[in-house]
């Protein structure tokens, strides 16, 4: 059987023929290429036997090439800030941040509404400050990953995870607003409290989708 590596992502697709959609980012058929092994890498026997150290790596087409940096000092300085983020992995580190605080702020809200604790609140208030803060790095390192690593290609895939940031963002500026201008939203049974609890779950799932678009991209096989 043929094998097929999208030129995005690096899905490894085995059949006769591409797929019509990479299943991974979403890229059209026409963005992939056959995989032709050499008879060196077809030898699974001395390829297993062989050390560690003397076996190449697969091709990952995500690997980035920068090139040469600019020569004014404004785009060195850039050249070098996104070369240093994609070198560190940037973006899925900073996304460990929302990811991992969201629930904590909404397990709090729901804590409040059970228990009416106005320290639970504040809490709460303080982790969604916290996201609000982190989402900036987040989002330009989503960005320098997307046009780097991912040639910034547009597929339903990415127009999903974009989608998601901007309602993270959205959705944590708006509870961080109407958390300052009424403090006691949560203790206060009105319409206003279920929209704000409605806006608070509609946020954490878009970064729960967003997450999971970004594990299958990590985690592509």
């Amino acid at each position: 059987m043929k094998k097929w590596r999208c030129l995005v992502c690096g899905y490894i697709h085995t059949g006769e023929e591409p797929p019509d959609k990479c299943p991974v980012c979403g890229a059209d058929k026409s963005m992939f290429e056959e995989v032709v092994e050499t008879a060196e890498a077809t030898d699974t026997a001395a390829a297993q036997d062989a050390p560690p150290e003397a076996r190449e790596p697969p091709e990952d087409p995500r690997q980035v090439d920068l090139g040469s940096p600019p020569d004014n000092t404004a785009g060195k300085i850039y050249h070098l800030l996104v070369g240093q983020m994609l070198k560190h992995h940037a973006h899925p580190i900073s996304t460990h941040f929302p990811n991992g605080v969201l629930p904590i702020s909404f397990l709090f809200i729901v804590l409040v509404l059970i228990s009416g604790s106005t320290s639970l609140s504040t809490a709460a208030f303080c982790n969604t400050i916290m996201v609000l803060l982190t989402l900036p790095l987040v989002i330009f390192s989503g960005y320098v990953e997307w046009q780097h690593r991912y040639k910034g290609i547009m597929t339903n895939t990415f127009k999903l995870k974009i989608a998601c940031a901007g309602i993270v963002t959205a959705g944590t500026l708006l509870m961080a607003i109407w958390w300052i201008a009424a403090p006691n939203i949560l203790h206060t049974a009105s319409v206003g409290r279920i929209m704000f609890i409605f806006i608070s779950l509609v946020t954490l799932a878009a970064a729960g989708v967003a997450g999971l678009i970004g594990g299958k991209l990590v985690f592509r096989d």
